[in-house]
């Protein structure tokens, strides 16, 4: 394995792949909680820092093992300093936050829902308020608001029209 850089050479080479990148990678894991793809950034890093840094490293495998699990710390702690300061990342696949879609669509909906209603003349809204709101059967709307059944059912029927349309129309 031939790289180029200060003091780099094969048996550094194969000290760092060989023997200390799976020592480093499971001390790494741990320190990042287990996230793998976090763990080998950072084991990636540290042996970056190695590379630029090979001119002065030791080459006795105990020291050079200390060096490496030593930056690789560092460079963790860098890593939650830095998620701490800004603010936490979302996962956008989450089920709760795909919820909230749906939360926007309703209050989207209702918003399009009472804009079409206050469309509705007022005998219209009246039908509407004593069948859809308060639940009276058209028979008890038709008593309260003084006017025949049928009268109520076709005034139902003309805000129903347009509170559908006003409501595809959105869609």
């Amino acid at each position: 394995m031939e790289m180029t850089g200060k003091g780099w050479d094969e048996d550094l080479a194969t000290m760092l792949y060989g023997q200390l990148r799976g020592v480093l990678f499971t001390h790494v894991l741990r320190l990042t909680n287990y996230d793998r793809q976090w763990t080998e950034d950072v084991v990636q890093e540290t042996l970056i820092r190695a590379w630029q840094n090979s001119a002065n490293l030791t080459r006795e495998p105990g020291m050079l093992r200390g060096w490496l699990l030593t930056v690789a710390k560092r460079i963790v702690i860098d890593g939650w300093r830095s998620k701490q300061a800004r603010p936490k990342e979302v996962e956008l696949t989450r089920p709760d936050i795909a919820g909230a879609a749906d939360e926007t669509d309703r209050a989207l909906s209702a918003m399009v829902l009472v804009e079409a209603v206050g469309r509705l003349g007022p005998d219209q809204r009246a039908a509407i308020y004593q069948t859809y709101v308060l639940g009276h059967t058209v028979r008890e709307a038709a008593t309260i608001l003084g006017v025949p059944e049928g009268t109520v059912k076709s005034r139902l029927h003309k805000a129903m029209r347009l509170i559908r349309r006003a409501l595809q129309d959105w869609n």
